[in-house]
């Protein structure tokens, strides 16, 4: 049996895919300027090759554009950011407040993604035992489509400060669609080398050693 050679990857494309994973950044501030629907097509395309266990491809993207739907969606952040904020102390609540958590006002584009834990896809393969793997499935997707965006000169941000039983409910999607991400997708306002949470003084990174271990 004979495959299809691979593609070569070289030094030089190596170091640019670490630039891109490492200037993938969570944006919150989107400029207006619509986004160029065959761009959006393609970075749909690209989140469509990640993995899925027992190839069951359970991702679910659904645009957002009704104007009543993406008010709810942002009145559902407003009610849980007030509500985050309260169980912190004061001077944490203080730096918490002064975060930019959401892009749901400006960005251009809004897409929910849901995992589908009914998809007859796939037959059950591989999640006998670990259910959550379609779900972690659509997360993969998720990132793909996060990666590919970048690429193109998008910012993704990713908003879970919402209520997702009532998100879910205002989408009037399938009963057994369940909410893996809320995404706001359209070119950014500002460029910058360090993570947000960093700049400000929210956390920082943790070194590799106490996040990767051997046993």
């Amino acid at each position: 049996m004979t495959g299809s050679a691979p593609p070569t990857f070289d030094d030089g494309f190596r170091d640019r895919l670490a630039a891109l994973m490492a200037w993938r950044r969570d944006v919150r501030r989107f400029r207006p300027d619509p986004v160029d629907e065959e761009m959006l097509a393609a970075c749909l395309a690209c989140a469509g090759l990640g993995p899925s266990v027992g190839n069951s491809q359970p991702w679910r993207f659904v645009r957002v554009a009704d104007p009543a739907r993406r008010g709810a969606v942002a009145d559902s952040f407003a009610r849980c950011n007030a509500a985050a904020a309260e169980a912190f102390t004061d001077a944490r609540r203080d730096l918490y407040a002064s975060l930019k958590l959401e892009g749901l006002r400006e960005a251009p584009v809004h897409l929910a993604v849901f995992c589908d834990e009914a998809t007859p896809a796939g037959l059950g393969l591989g999640r006998a035992t670990m259910p959550e793997m379609l779900r972690y499935s659509a997360v993969i997707a998720v990132h793909g489509f996060w990666l590919a965006a970048r690429a193109r000169g998008l910012g993704v941000g990713w908003v879970s400060i919402l209520e997702p039983g009532a998100v879910t409910a205002l989408l009037d999607v399938p009963p057994d669609w369940r909410l893996i991400a809320y995404l706001c997708v359209g070119y950014p306002v500002e460029e910058h080398a360090d993570p947000e949470l960093i700049r400000h003084g929210w956390q920082n990174r943790s070194p590799e050693a106490a996040r990767f271990i051997e046993r």
